[in-house]
């Protein structure tokens, strides 16, 4: 697994980074939202929510408007 995973980065550099990237993020963003989930419902103005609710949306439009983009520039 470690081997291929090393090929692929070889021959794809940029796509594996965002790709490991991503599981890694979305992994954060999991026990994020368990450990905010276990807190208890946000209190004040609930900084650690917004913190993840903005991680997430970042995280999206990046790969449904920034990664779109860039491969469109990149084989025209």
């Amino acid at each position: 697994m470690i081997a291929g995973l090393a090929a692929q980065f070889r021959a794809h550099p940029v796509a594996t980074a965002l790709e490991l990237g991503s599981v890694f993020v979305c992994f954060l963003l999991f026990v994020g939202t368990l450990a905010l989930l276990s807190s208890g419902p946000p209190v004040g103005r609930g900084e650690p929510w917004l913190a993840l609710i903005g991680t997430g949306a970042v995280f999206v439009v990046f790969w449904t408007v920034l990664v779109p983009l860039y491969e469109r520039f990149l084989y025209s």
